[in-house]
């Protein structure tokens, strides 16, 4: 009987040993499988969000890359303007040119049927008043020039105001401001053609004196002394009382000899 009670004892114990051990090594299995399965999930999320790095980036070098080729059209654009400008203003100045070789010495071609002249000996001319419109689109331009310093802009609008408005009073002005921007510029052959299509065609205009100077100017930054002197000497001659005159003066002083 001692015996059967004491076996009735000790069979749970054995069997809740051998559950226990058995639980012990079944749950590092279980422990395993479920760390390897968070890694995996974890390199999963990890990769998908490589991806969408990789893919973000991908995107935005295309965007670069349209934007780069933005940049090299509009410099394209801009340097075919600015080479058509250049040879547009050449074939200005080769028909005055020929307008001037086949008219008078005096006042080449510059006079009105009056024949009146001016206090230079240059044939006086009767410039087309502008019109309202003229008048505010020339103004948006000196604004472009004066307040915004947008000069790009500003020779695009002076170039049109040339083509829509020809043989103006303030188509002379425009020649004039093409000249003063191109010379801010530093575009140095361009400003001396702007100056040199007032000074030979429109020698009596308000403006010539002040073209003739900054002629002379343009060619002193250009390296030809001796042009830029012959017309700072034109101008003190042909222009005396202008503030020109006073300007040409002055360079004239402090360039003696």
């Amino acid at each position: 009987m001692r015996h059967l009670l004491m076996a009735t004892v000790l069979l749970p114990l054995a069997f809740g040993q051998a559950g226990s051990a058995l639980a012990q090594s079944v749950s590092p299995v279980f422990q395993d499988n479920a760390s390897e399965a968070e890694r995996k999930a974890g390199n999963s999320q990890a990769n998908a969000e490589l991806f969408y790095m990789i893919q973000q980036l991908q995107g935005e070098i295309r965007r670069l890359q349209g934007r780069v080729e933005e940049q090299r059209n509009l410099i394209d654009r801009l340097t075919k303007q600015s080479r058509d400008r250049y040879i547009d203003l050449d074939q200005r100045i080769l028909k005055l040119s020929e307008k001037v070789a086949e008219a008078p010495a005096a006042g080449a071609g510059t006079g009105d049927p009056s024949g009146q002249a001016g206090e230079s000996g240059v044939k006086t001319k009767i410039y087309r008043q502008p019109s309202e419109e003229e008048r505010s689109a020339y103004q948006k331009i000196q604004s472009l020039i004066h307040q915004e310093k947008n000069y790009d802009q500003a020779i695009n609008g002076l170039y049109d105001f040339i083509d829509k408005y020809e043989e103006g009073d303030l188509t002379v002005n425009a020649y004039y401001w093409l000249g003063e921007v191109y010379l801010v510029e530093n575009q140095l052959e361009q400003a001396r053609q702007a100056f040199t299509i007032v000074a030979t065609r429109y020698g009596d205009h308000r403006k010539a004196s002040d073209a003739v100077y900054k002629l002379g100017v343009t060619l002193d930054r250009q390296g030809n002394k001796d042009q830029a002197r012959a017309r700072m000497e034109t101008v003190v001659r042909d222009y005396p009382n202008t503030s020109a005159a006073e300007l040409a003066k002055k360079y004239l002083e402090s360039n003696n000899g």
